[in-house]
């Protein structure tokens, strides 16, 4: 299925990850042309060589300050105006119990998961409004809706995060640039690697034990019983940054694999 996106700039945070190469590699098969960004110059530098000509740029910022974000969005501009955000950029934050959790745990998930997506379109999203076409899409997670009490600091960024997909799609819909959000649940993934590897290591058994243990007593309502690929997310990711989602808007698209117990979002 054709996304009608040839020619359209794509910018794409936390690009160096699984997701986010998955995402940025299903986009330029479409023909997009792709900016890359993450944290480590080295990182986002080695996607864009796997990601070969449909990378028109790519730069290492830190999305937590206003300044580096600004001349981010200055080092886009010079290749245009960017047509589609899809913002992958996130931490899982301190993990325990939520009164444990020292108010810089709070306060460093929120700057990273929440405020950064705001810097982001601030930046961007009024040269979308301009031209009257674009397309913003985040990750927002099963936690958004199904929080886990040792993952209080991620839950709380997620579902603001999930609230400001549907606020930012209120106003800017109908100027032509759609909201949406993918919520993806247990990845594959060096994240969920490392999450695998301490259980593994805390219960003496291997990581395949550990996966499949993690599954029936953390994640019941899993029904496809395995972590999910990079590659599934990013298709739903895609769908929402093309033009065959044009009557989608303000919506949370799960990638779960049946994670998230309710009908509801």
């Amino acid at each position: 299925m054709k996304l009608n996106i040839d020619g359209r700039l794509a910018v794409i945070s936390g690009a160096a990850g699984g997701i986010g190469m998955a995402t940025a590699k299903v986009l330029a098969e479409d023909g997009a042309r792709l900016f890359l960004t993450d944290t480590s110059e080295e990182a986002v530098a080695q996607a864009a060589d796997a990601l070969g000509d449909a990378v028109v740029g790519h730069s290492a910022a830190d999305l937590t300050k206003d300044g580096e974000v600004a001349a981010l969005a200055s080092r886009i501009a010079d290749h245009g105006s960017a047509d589609i955000l899809v913002h992958m950029a996130g931490i899982t934050g301190a993990k325990g119990d939520p009164l444990e959790m020292a108010y810089d745990d709070w306060f460093e998930c929120w700057n990273t998961n929440f405020m950064s997506a705001v810097r982001m379109t601030k930046a961007l999203v009024p040269g979308m409004v301009s031209k009257g076409w674009g397309r913003v899409v985040f990750t927002v997670s099963e936690n958004a809706v199904q929080p886990y009490p040792d993952e209080a600091v991620y839950n709380a960024s997620k579902a603001a995060l999930l609230s400001y997909t549907k606020a930012l799609s209120l106003p800017y819909g109908p100027k032509g640039v759609l909201v949406n959000a993918v919520m993806p649940a247990f990845i594959e993934s060096p994240m969920t690697d490392g999450m695998m590897e301490k259980r593994a290591e805390a219960l003496g058994v291997s990581m395949n034990e550990a996966v499949e243990s993690f599954l029936d007593e953390e994640r019941p309502y899993l029904s496809l019983k395995r972590r999910g690929q990079a590659d599934e997310v990013a298709a739903v990711a895609a769908l929402l940054c093309s033009d065959r989602a044009s009557f989608t808007n303000g919506s949370a698209w799960r990638a779960d694999g049946g994670a998230v117990a309710a009908i509801n979002t």
